[in-house]
């Protein structure tokens, strides 16, 4: 059985080629172009963007299936422009005569006709001096244009998307993941143009219903993107997030980065921009991966905002019609600076963990749900307010553990500090704060000025220990240890050219690899601190990176799980004893080290309670 359909064939029984009319090749470029409602949505306001709109109002109707409505304050259009814009690579954005110059969201002259051949699009503009005008476009058939009422910029009407391709609708989802989907796409685009405000309604036979309403931001860049962020992300991400702002070989990166401690489950929060265009690139992805992937374990995200800004003769953004792939001149000097520009940021911010530990270990002390019917809970009696406080001196005194009784002190259950009856108010001062205690051999309390803060003593100390053995071995570099017989890999062709186009960054990392004539290579040194190694096993992984992400940092990655073994099993053990000097002396390493807030497997190695959360655990609040 075949699948090839029948040819059409001329006299002689060969194949006939044709030109195909200007209705087919429409629907051909709308399935690159449009391939659900979201595409549309996103091509319609990137067009707004590109016009100067100051806001942008966008509606939809069943996922976007039966209506789009895009409205917008722009610079508008006449009525001799409307039948030019629903023909195929008409533009206003470029004038075809240098690809590498981009300087707009779009450029194709694709987005328009496009839609019109898929569904059935009304355009009414008006610009500045002109008249207002209304063009439609139902299948591909377009009418001319007509007069029309409309005070400024542009509205787009598209309704029943696919109408005249009805197969299409067949692959879309349901309609509340077609609205998702639209959401995300406006979202994404709101957080490239913050100054910018925007309007998502959906319209329903109830009547509209507000999704988002942002206003324009003002202010600089990072005052404006960080009051956007909490509106779409949550007070929680900028809360925890680092502004970065670097710049390195004419590329500069600025947006927000969150603490390793405020991972996420999936990479939902991961917004990559390539000057201010949203995209899905593998490389950004995976150097973002590679700057974080020493501070959290494999099953965690980091979470980020970044806008990489180029000249646009280095980026290439005529890859793919839908323009979320771009190309990089020099891609290794835009990864280089997303992994240098956020690890120094993670490792130069000052001791700092999640403000969302806090309301984790709150719930944590609460009581496990049972089943059945629960009694009425008790109310919790009124206290008198608490403001305004009293002074430091008196906290410290109140919150102060008291002499123990004899034989206390030698309880399994709780080390008090020798000296905790009142601590001194400069070590209080500190951001981690005075050992007061240390509990079941593990945990270190210590009071801060402002609350309290719970250690983990045996996963502060594996960090610490982890990030002293990373310095030793970048002051005195990786250590090579030779092979007596060097061993000889098969590889393909390819495979043989790519891993030895990257042997100088892996000869950094200790791996040295050479030709052996053909196809094959020779391993002649590996890393002294990896021990005995499977080479053959280690250039396949790392080809497997390198097809991935265009870079490789596993054989450091390796090196580096080695010295988180060795700082592990080196470090202060569970169940050891501290004097207060020791435990003082721990705390105060911590404040000095970076990438201290979490261990080396990305749990938090301290967690803070203010005093209002300590307050919220007995009805105080």
């Amino acid at each position: 059985m075949t699948l090839h359909t029948p040819k059409i064939t001329g006299a002689a029984g060969r194949p006939v080629i044709r030109q195909l009319d200007e209705a087919a090749v429409n629907r051909i470029a709308a399935g690159e172009v449009v391939e659900r409602p979201a595409s549309a949505v996103k091509e319609l306001v990137e067009n707004a963007l590109d016009a100067g709109a100051g806001r942008i109002s966008v509606e939809y109707s069943d996922g976007g299936k039966t209506l789009i409505r895009v409205t917008d304050d722009g610079c508008g259009m006449t009525a001799e422009d409307l039948p030019l814009a629903l023909t195929r690579h008409a533009t206003s954005k470029i004038d075809g005569s240098d690809l590498l110059d981009i300087r707009s969201f779009g450029f194709r002259g694709e987005a328009l006709p496009s839609l019109g051949a898929v569904g059935r699009l009304t355009i009414t503009s008006r610009a500045q001096g002109a008249e207002g005008a209304r063009i439609t476009c139902d299948g591909g058939r377009l009418a001319p244009p007509r007069p029309a009422a409309l005070t400024r910029g542009t509205v787009v009407e598209l309704r029943d998307l696919f109408h005249a391709t009805p197969a299409r609708l067949k692959f879309l989802r349901s309609d509340r993941a077609e609205a998702q989907a639209i959401h995300e796409a406006v979202k994404r685009l709101a957080m490239a143009e913050p100054t910018v405000g925007f309007t998502l309604t959906e319209v329903t036979a109830d009547g509209p219903r507000t999704i988002l309403r942002l206003d324009p931001e003002t202010g600089d860049l990072f005052d404006a993107l960080h009051r956007r962020l909490t509106r779409l992300l949550g007070a929680d991400f900028t809360a925890n997030a680092l502004p970065i702002d670097a710049t390195r070989d004419g590329l500069r990166l600025a947006g927000y980065a969150a603490l390793p401690t405020y991972s996420r489950g999936s990479s939902a929060q991961q917004y990559l921009f390539v000057n201010s265009r949203p995209v899905t690139d593998r490389l950004l992805l995976g150097a973002l991966r590679a700057a974080y992937f020493d501070v959290l374990s494999r099953d965690r995200h980091p979470a980020a905002v970044l806008n990489l800004i180029a000249d646009p003769q280095r980026v290439d953004v005529n890859v793919h019609p839908a323009k979320a792939e771009v190309r990089f001149r020099e891609p290794d000097a835009a990864r280089s600076l997303i992994i240098t520009a956020l690890r120094t940021a993670l490792s130069s911010a000052a001791p700092r963990s999640a403000t969302t530990l806090a309301s984790e270990t709150l719930a944590a002390f609460r009581p496990e749900p049972q089943a059945g019917p629960q009694p009425a809970p008790r109310p919790w009696p009124q206290y008198p307010s608490l403001d305004p406080r009293p002074s430091q001196a008196t906290l410290a005194q109140s919150y102060a553990f008291q002499s123990p009784a004899p034989g206390f002190a030698e309880a399994p259950q709780a080390r008090i500090a020798e000296d905790a009856a009142a601590p001194a108010p400069e070590d209080s001062a500190h951001p981690l704060g005075a050992a007061r205690a240390q509990l079941h051999e593990n945990w270190i309390i210590a009071q801060t000025a402002t609350g309290m803060v719970i250690v983990d003593q045996h996963a502060a100390h594996e960090r610490l220990v982890y990030e002293r053995l990373k310095r030793q071995l970048d002051e005195n570099g990786i250590a090579r240890q030779a092979l007596l017989i060097p061993e000889i890999v098969s590889l393909s062709p390819a495979d043989a050219a790519l891993i030895l186009s990257a042997a100088p960054q892996l000869a950094e990392a200790g791996l040295t690899v050479e030709p052996f004539g053909g196809a094959a290579v020779a391993i002649t040194e590996t890393p002294a601190v990896l021990g005995a190694v499977n080479g053959e096993a280690l250039l396949r992984d790392i080809l497997d990176e390198l097809a991935d992400q265009g870079a490789s940092q596993l054989t450091r990655a390796r090196i580096d799980a080695v010295l988180s073994r060795m700082a592990c099993h080196g470090s202060v053990r569970s169940g050891r004893q501290l004097r207060p000097e020791e435990m003082n002396a721990l705390l105060r390493e911590i404040e000095s080290t970076p990438n201290s807030g979490q261990c080396n497997h990305g749990r938090p190695t301290w967690v803070e309670l203010k005093l209002h959360d300590i307050e919220r655990l007995f009805g105080r609040r």
